[in-house]
């Protein structure tokens, strides 16, 4: 076979470079080592960024997002009892965040890619990226007993953390920068209306809570966690009961409980690898960097790799310049570590470190009380939150 983008990866990131290369004309095959229906099958985030809303429009998978989504124009932030808003719609000029499922996006992107009948190998095994550092880049995996192989002119690493990609890297180039949390988020999925018609970030003595949301119906709670929990140990009735004492009494008093659909224990990671790009082959979304979800980036910088990467493809098949896929590396870092700054930043003012002591909770109490007070403070984290611009 042979295509122009051979792209690793089925998920949110791999799809929508699929579908904006399409749309550019450009000709390109999926690889996926797990089947449609685990792919899909994934919990993941909800809050899409305006620069990822407008890549799905371009990518002409924003129908049932216009539709079902709840663009939202302000987050709360509650801290010592009390809820405090930060109103991203005035603070940044207009600017909005979208609250749509991850499953839903990726189900969205498979249905357009599909209707095309563009090529996706699902349950592909022992993928590999060979020869990636020459000018004939190839794709070998195996398939029905079979082994295949993708001539390709540039590979896409869209595989996430535990991929292939990354791992097929020469050690000699690549470096890794990470920060492990010492706690993780046990997440409830549930067939509830949300607590609130705008997301609520907790910071309480028993630890951070976040009420979010999927739909007007679907409710998605989350609890701080010591690493050494177990899902088990959690009974849904345990959870509601937890997050009850993390609440404000407003909040506590409208918080509709109901039995679980997925409940989930996720530990929180700082991750970046440097540079993004080896020879033909080029690192995208999880597989080149990881973000603790308090800052809501996860997905919003996966799709802005894509971005930048559909872009530098346009430019060297239809412009015949490689100006963009020279500079993709270093665009993408300079955006990447913004985000990992905030998420950072976010996760460290709203949680309780263990061993940190009383100062460190009086430090917390003085940021969120300088945010919520200062104008200045406010605009900074709604402009990071509804997510600074392609440059």
């Amino acid at each position: 076979m042979r295509t122009q983008v051979a792209i690793i990866g089925a998920g949110p990131s791999g799809l929508l470079l699929g579908q904006l290369l399409y749309k550019a004309g450009i000709d390109n095959i999926i690889i996926e080592q797990r089947s449609a229906d685990y792919v899909l099958g994934r919990i993941r985030a909800g809050v899409l960024e305006q620069v990822t809303v407008d890549l799905l429009k371009k990518a002409g998978a924003d129908k049932r997002m216009n539709e079902e989504g709840l663009p939202h124009d302000g987050i709360e932030l509650l801290f010592k009892g009390k809820r405090h808003r930060i109103d991203l719609h005035g603070l940044t000029g207009g600017k909005r965040v979208m609250v749509y499922g991850q499953t839903e996006v990726t189900r969205d992107l498979m249905e357009v890619r599909a209707e095309e009948g563009l090529t996706t190998v699902y349950e592909a095994s022992n993928v590999q990226p060979v020869d990636f550092e020459s000018d004939r880049p190839k794709v070998r995996y195996e398939k029905d007993g079979q082994v295949h192989e993708i001539e390709c002119d540039f590979i896409a690493g869209c595989d996430g953390f535990h991929g292939i990609c990354r791992a097929s890297a020469p050690q000699d180039k690549i470096k890794t920068f990470e920060k492990v949390y010492p706690f993780g988020w046990l997440g409830l999925l549930s067939d509830t209306p949300p607590v609130s018609h705008e997301l609520i970030y907790a910071n309480t003595e028993r630890g951070f809570a976040l009420c979010s949301q999927r739909s007007a119906t679907r409710s998605r709670y989350y609890l701080q966690v010591p690493l050494t929990d177990k899902v088990e140990d959690w009974s849904d009735e345990a959870f509601w009961e937890e997050l009850k004492k993390r609440l404000d009494p407003e909040a506590r008093a409208n918080l509709v409980t109901g039995p679980s659909l997925e409940k989930s224990i996720a530990p929180l990671r700082s991750f970046v690898t440097e540079p993004m790009r080896f020879g033909r082959m080029f690192l995208a979304g999880d597989a080149a960097h990881i973000v603790p979800p308090t800052g809501a980036k996860g997905l919003n910088l996966a799709a802005s790799d894509v971005g930048y990467l559909s872009q530098a493809f346009t430019e060297y098949y239809q412009d015949q310049s490689e100006a963009g896929i020279d500079r993709y590396s270093e665009q993408c870092l300079r955006r990447v570590w913004k985000a990992e700054r905030f998420s950072w930043w976010m996760t460290s003012m709203l949680h309780n470190f263990p061993n940190e002591g009383e100062f460190n909770t009086k430090v917390q109490e003085a940021e969120l009380d300088y945010i919520v007070h200062s104008e200045a403070g406010s605009t900074s984290l709604a402009e990071n939150y509804v997510g600074l611009p392609l440059v």
